[in-house]
């Protein structure tokens, strides 16, 4: 049994050569704006710095790393994929020191009782 289409709704197919041509002239003639206000370069470029809150550095990999990182990450970005890597085992630190903070406490709490005979 053939399927029923779910739209009817066609598109047109574009090409590289209905897109207009661009130049440097249109890209010195761009406006900046954040939300609705019209904002200088130096503005724009801070605002999208600060949202994205990332910063460039320079680090040294042994190439290997590189090389797998970059089997595994495909088309999404090597480099997005280390920086992923490394957020996810600064949380998972974070995680395993709220766990041994939180048994420390139960076992303080523990041996207090313990010694007034309570247990």
């Amino acid at each position: 049994m053939a399927m029923k289409p779910t739209s009817t709704t066609k598109t047109l197919a574009t090409s590289e050569d209905d897109a207009p041509t661009l130049s440097q002239a249109n890209f010195e003639g761009a406006h900046f704006r954040i939300g609705q206000q019209n904002v200088s370069r130096t503005e724009w470029q801070t605002a999208v710095r600060g949202r994205i809150a990332k910063q460039r550095i320079s680090i040294m990999l042994d190439a290997p790393i590189i090389a797998r990182y970059k089997e595994i990450a495909g088309e999404r970005g090597y480099q997005t994929l280390i920086n992923d890597t490394l957020r996810r085992a600064l949380e998972g630190e974070h995680f395993v020191q709220g766990m041994r903070n939180a048994i420390r406490e139960e076992l303080a709490d523990y041996a207090i009782v313990k010694k007034r005979g309570k247990l």
